[in-house]
């Protein structure tokens, strides 16, 4: 399998012929769409699904997209099959297995009501996979390969280590980091590898694995 890190919070699979990207954004390069066969969506916010150019790729190419129901109301005048999940759902998208996990976005203040958030474990001949979106859900399936949040206004870097660390996963790799300078990249890089627990590797935008 190999994956693709764009910008911010979006990742782009493709195996056996199948391309499957998640949470394609605002902050994440239009080319992560290209040739898309699935989409899955963990929540509504902006930096996680660009609607506008996600209606374009679906006029380009068939596509299919997977999110929580919440959000699928919001994607009715989209030119694709929408399927609405739930957390403990399995389905396949561009030929992958699937499977739904956690239901919340992490509290971002008492003041600003929480909205739904699905992850998403996806099985590789690699292992599994898994993309949380905003939250520190914990799967309970073994995680082969995490992404991991990093920074966010909801998150401080000692919950992103120790959801790390609860995962257990073989390695992970940073999510969700464009809104860090050089220096508070090179910052949470040190303590993410000296303190996760595991193999830690921020990939640059456009990086394949």
């Amino acid at each position: 399998m190999r994956i693709t890190k764009y910008t911010h919070a979006c990742l782009r699979l493709e195996h056996g012929g199948g391309v499957l990207v998640i949470d394609p954004g605002v902050f994440s390069e239009p080319e992560a769409l290209d040739g898309a066969d699935a989409v899955l969506i963990t929540h509504e916010h902006m930096d996680h699904v660009d609607v506008d150019r996600l209606r374009a790729a679906a006029h380009r190419h068939e596509l299919t997209v997977h999110t929580h129901p919440d959000v699928e109301a919001l994607l009715t005048d989209l030119d694709a099959d929408v399927y609405g999940v739930r957390p403990g759902d399995s389905f396949v998208a561009a030929g992958m297995t699937v499977r739904a996990h956690g239901g919340q976005h992490a509290i971002i203040h008492a003041d600003i009501p929480r909205i739904v958030n699905v992850g998403f474990v996806i099985d590789s001949p690699d292992g599994t996979i898994y993309h949380p979106g905003d939250a520190f859900h914990v799967p309970d399936e073994a995680v082969a390969t995490l992404f991991v949040p990093v920074s966010a206004p909801w998150l401080k870097l000692a919950e992103a280590i120790d959801f790390t660390r609860s995962v257990k996963p073989e390695r992970a790799f940073a999510l969700h980091d464009s809104l860090l300078v050089e220096a508070g990249q090179q910052m949470v890089t040190g303590h993410m590898t000296r303190l996760s627990g595991t193999q830690y590797t921020r990939l640059d935008p456009g990086t394949t694995i």
